[in-house]
């Protein structure tokens, strides 16, 4: 393992014991049966996310979004699911940033939103294309007056079943509209 160098606990153990001292998961986590899950995934995630709201998690909505380069450089950021529907996940972003220049390399995407208080997380995988037009437009619409203030409108993306078609993408791709498939069993 690579110590960084100028950080005072990267000579000594103290920091990695810190770390081995702190909690990890409760002994209490609930249990999970993928047989008595729902056929349709995002039934148990509306599930779970109410529950999410009831025990008062802070954002549950919050997820992390890992995406690669074209090199296969790897960066992850905290979104905001902003729709779950019968195509998919739905979350937003800007063509311009590290993120929307990513999908558009390498349209490939991984969601993860973690309850730490509930013991649960889930994982969404898969391919990324964009939104239409009205789609994206209608979510800058909806945004609170805060959004408003930005310089360039941030375009949606979601998360859809696998029906993500590269004429579509291409058709798309000069708003910088995503929609992403994904493994929606990887709850």
């Amino acid at each position: 393992s690579a110590q960084p160098s100028g950080y005072p606990w990267a000579m000594t153990d103290s920091f990695r014991l810190m770390l081995r001292a702190l909690p990890d998961f409760p002994d209490d986590l609930p249990g999970f049966d993928p047989a008595q899950a729902p056929a349709d995934p995002a039934e148990l995630f509306r599930s779970w996310l109410d529950e999410a709201l009831a025990a008062g998690v802070r954002q549950p909505h919050a997820f992390s979004l890992a995406t690669a380069d074209a090199g296969g450089n790897l960066s992850s950021r905290m979104l905001i699911l902003k729709n779950l529907d019968g195509d998919g996940w739905h979350f937003a972003t800007a063509r311009t940033s590290r993120k929307g220049r990513e999908l558009e390399a390498n349209p490939r995407a991984a969601m993860n939103f973690y309850w730490s208080e509930l013991g649960r997380q889930v994982r969404v995988t898969g391919a990324v294309v964009q939104l239409s037009e009205a789609l994206s437009a209608r979510d800058w619409d909806e945004r609170p007056g805060a959004d408003g203030i930005l310089v360039e409108r941030l375009p949606a993306l979601r998360q859809c079943g696998g029906r993500g078609d590269p004429v579509e993408y291409g058709e798309h791709q000069r708003r910088g509209e995503h929609r992403a498939g994904g493994d929606h069993r990887d709850l």
